[in-house]
């Protein structure tokens, strides 16, 4: 889980991601305008929860519908009352989280429902928290695309490296130039044997509506791997282990690293600074 800031209207608002979902605080959001009162009257009115069990139903397979309903049926009732919790535990709701904890601890929105919870507060303030909010995915979009770039780099760096060892060791000098071609593709498909578990063909056949190449499609921590794969091969090759031998001692190193870097904290730190 991540956790970043944004400020809106000088307020410091919470936000927590979790994979790809973008979740918001309301605890913070609505400071200044009241205190969480202010969201259980916004939870109480009918076409509050009509959103919400409409967006529950959309995107979450788990969703207790009928709860929803007698929940609707009460709405507008002076007897009716209503807090996040209440709602996530009845329906089994994934749109709210209730965090306690006196720090980072309150409601948090998918980021969906907090637009819409901006214009229950102010339509001016929704305008501010979404262009706030954007601004952030953007500058996080940009360093990844950053890293991912260095990454690449990196690879092909490496790569110069691991063709050199292949000219030096494995290719005898009365080659044709589509002989030396042919070596040079039987070696990067090692690599991407041992790290992807197929060949740049089988990928390509895989996968026909994909444009670029198997490497184009890595992720960061693929690309990470791939890297140190390319120097460990040039050892290897200089020590004259057979392909068939070298491919095997890759992937070992391919799925312990991969396993690494997937439970490392400060991989984690670089991909969402």
């Amino acid at each position: 889980m991540k956790k970043s800031k944004i400020e809106v209207q000088g307020k410091e608002i919470s936000l927590i991601s979790m994979g790809t979902e973008d979740y918001i605080s309301l605890t913070d959001m609505v400071k200044g305008f009241g205190d969480d009162v202010m969201i259980y009257s916004w939870m109480r009115n009918r076409n509050t929860l009509e959103y919400l069990g409409i967006w529950e139903t959309l995107y979450n397979p788990g969703f207790k519908g009928h709860e929803f309903v007698t929940f609707k049926m009460q709405a507008g009732l002076h007897s009716f009352n209503l807090t996040p919790r209440k709602w996530i535990e009845a329906t089994n709701a994934i749109g709210l989280i209730s965090k306690s904890g006196r720090y980072g601890g309150g409601t948090f929105a998918h980021k969906d429902i907090a637009f819409e919870f901006g214009s229950w507060l102010s339509p001016e303030f929704k305008i501010y928290l979404i262009k706030e909010f954007q601004r952030l995915k953007d500058e996080e979009n940009k360093r990844l695309k950053l890293e991912w770039n260095l990454q690449r780099t990196i690879s092909k760096i490496n790569y110069r490296i691991h063709t050199d060892a292949i000219k030096e060791n494995l290719i005898p000098p009365e080659l044709s130039r589509s002989q030396v071609q042919l070596i040079y593709a039987n070696e990067a498909d090692t690599l991407n044997v041992a790290m992807f578990g197929m060949t740049a063909k089988e990928w390509r056949d895989r996968n026909p509506d994909k444009g670029g190449n198997i490497r184009d499609h890595a992720t960061l921590e693929q690309l990470v791997v791939l890297s140190n794969l390319e120097s460990i091969n040039s050892v290897l090759i200089d020590q004259e282990l057979v392909q068939s031998e070298r491919v095997v001692k890759l992937n070992r190193i391919a799925i312990n690293q991969m396993k690494s870097l997937l439970g490392n904290v400060s991989m984690k730190k670089i991909k969402i600074k």
